[in-house]
C-alpha cells in the first residue's frame, strides 16, 4: 500500500547546497583547530599535501572526530619549511598541531578543510607539556632517581649499545673507543631511535639486554643529531619509567645540545652526543689509570725508603752481631780450653779407675778359670759334644769323653749309681 504526500520536500543537492551555504556563512574567514595528525602524505607529483586530523577521546584514546584536511601546493612548501625551521622536525603523523583551516563543502565530495597556515609553537608547547607530565609521574613514583642509585663500576668495560648500526652517532662512538689504548667490549642491540617506532623499538632492545644483565656494566642508548621533534619518545613515560628502573647504569647520547629529555633525566648519567659517553667512559678508565700509577709511585717511593732504612739498620745489626759473636767466640774459646783441660784431666782419672776395675776383675776371672778349676782335679764329662749333668743322661754301655786339665780320654760306661 504507498501513501503519497503533499509536502513539501527538497532534493538530496537542494539540502547538501544549504549545507554548504551554512558552513560558508559560518566560517567565513577560517578557523583555528587543535588535532592529532593521524595520517599524512605528500603527493610528489601534484605538490599537494593531504591530511587525516584526529581527535582522541579522553579515556579509551579512540578517535571521537575526524576530518581529512588538504594543504594546497601553494602553501605546502612555505609552511612546512616554517615548521622545520621552528620546530626542528618535519610535520609528521602522530604530532599534535594548530592549523588554521577554511571550511569546505562540495555536495558530491562531502565536507574537506583546506590548512592555509600552521602555529608551530603550539606543537612544540604540546611536546613541553607532555615532557613536564612525564617528569611529574615518575616523581610521584618515587622512581625518577632511581637508576641514579645503582653503582657504576669505575672502570666499565662491557657495554650494552642501543642504537641503529646505521647511524652515524654509533659509528662515531665505536671510532673514538677504537682510537683509545684502552679496551672496552661493546654489544650492539639493534634499534630505530628516531621516529614513531622508536620508543617501543627502544624499550625491546632494553628488554633484550635485561635478558643478558650479568653479562654487562651498562647500557648505552646512543641517538646521534636530531630535530627537537624527534626527543619525542625520550620524553614518553612508557621509555622514561623502563630507564629509570633498569637494572644497569644507563647513559645517554642522543645528540641534542640545547634540551635535556626525561631520558636525560632519570638515566644514571647523561651526556650530549654519543662522541661524549665514549670520552666518559674513557676519562673514568684513564683517571683509575692515573690513579693506579700514582700509588705505584708512591709504594715504590715508600718500598724504596723502607728497603733503605731496613738496609741502615741490618748494616749496623750486623756489625753489633759481628761484636757479640766475636767476643763470644772468645769467651768460648777460653772455656773450651778449660774443658779440654778438665776433659784430659777427668779422662786420664776414668781411665785409671776403669784399669784397675780391670785388673780387679782378671784376678777374679783368672781365680775363676776352668782350666784352674781342672787343674784342682775336676774334669767335664761330654756324650756327643754335649756336657753331661746328671747319670740320667747317660746310660751302662754307652761312649762318653772325659776332657781333663791337660788332655781327654774316652770312657765306657759300666755302670751309673745315683
Amino acid at each position: 500500500m504507498y501513501i503519497m504526500t503533499t509536502e513539501k520536500h527538497i532534493t538530496l543537492s537542494e539540502l547538501l547546497a544549504d549545507v554548504r551555504r551554512t558552513l560558508a556563512e559560518r566560517f567565513p574567514l577560517g578557523v583555528w583547530i587543535c588535532a592529532e595528525v593521524g595520517e599524512l602524505k605528500e603527493n610528489r607529483y601534484s605538490g599537494h599535501c593531504y591530511m587525516e586530523l584526529i581527535e582522541k577521546g579522553d579515556n579509551d584514546g579512540a578517535p571521537k572526530a575526524k576530518a581529512s584536511a588538504a594543504v594546497w601546493r601553494s602553501r605546502w612548501g612555505m609552511l612546512s619549511a616554517h615548521f622545520r625551521a621552528a620546530t626542528g622536525a618535519p610535520l609528521t603523523a602522530g604530532m599534535k598541531v594548530l592549523l588554521k583551516v577554511s571550511v569546505t563543502f562540495h555536495e558530491a565530495y562531502g565536507l574537506s578543510l583546506v590548512v592555509s597556515d600552521i602555529d608551530p609553537a603550539y606543537t612544540i608547547g604540546e611536546q613541553e607539556q607532555r615532557r613536564r607530565q612525564t617528569i611529574e609521574q615518575l616523581t610521584a613514583e618515587g622512581v625518577i632517581d632511581l637508576n641514579k642509585t645503582l653503582p657504576l663500576p669505575t672502570v666499565v668495560q662491557r657495554v650494552a649499545v642501543i642504537s641503529s648500526a646505521t647511524a652515524a652517532g654509533y659509528q662515531d662512538f665505536m671510532n673514538h673507543l677504537a682510537a683509545s689504548p684502552y679496551r672496552i667490549d661493546t654489544t650492539l642491540f639493534e634499534a630505530i631511535v628516531q621516529g614513531s617506532a622508536a620508543e617501543q623499538s627502544i624499550i625491546e632492545a632494553l628488554g633484550r639486554v635485561a635478558d643478558r644483565e650479568e653479562e654487562f656494566d651498562a647500557v648505552a642508548i646512543l641517538r646521534g643529531g636530531g630535530s627537537q621533534s624527534d626527543l619525542g619518545c625520550f620524553n614518553a613515560y612508557p621509555l622514561s619509567a623502563h630507564i629509570a628502573q633498569f637494572p644497569l647504569p644507563v647513559l645517554t647520547g642522543i645528540g641534542h645540545d640545547k634540551d635535556t629529555s626525561v631520558a636525560d633525566i632519570v638515566a644514571h648519567t647523561a651526556l650530549k652526543t654519543p662522541t661524549a659517553v665514549a670520552d666518559f667512559l674513557l676519562e673514568r678508565i684513564g683517571g683509575f689509570h692515573s690513579e693506579v700509577e700514582y700509588a705505584y709511585e708512591r709504594i715504590t717511593s715508600a718500598s724504596s725508603a723502607l728497603l733503605e732504612s731496613h738496609r741502615t739498620r741490618l748494616e749496623r745489626n750486623h756489625a753489633l752481631v759481628r761484636t757479640l759473636a766475636e767476643g763470644l767466640l772468645r769467651r768460648m774459646e777460653v772455656r773450651l780450653e778449660r774443658a779440654s783441660v778438665e776433659l784430659h784431666h777427668s779422662v786420664a782419672r776414668l781411665l785409671e779407675a776403669h784399669k784397675a776395675r780391670l785388673e780387679r776383675a782378671e784376678v777374679q776371672v783368672e781365680a775363676s778359670s776352668p782350666k784352674r778349676i781342672m787343674a784342682l782335679g775336676f774334669a767335664v764329662v761330654r756324650q756327643g759334644g754335649k756336657a753331661l749333668k746328671s747319670v740320667n743322661d747317660v746310660a751302662v754301655g754307652e761312649s762318653v769323653e772325659i776332657t781333663l786339665a791337660d788332655g781327654s780320654a774316652r770312657a765306657n760306661i759300666t755302670e751309673t749309681t745315683k
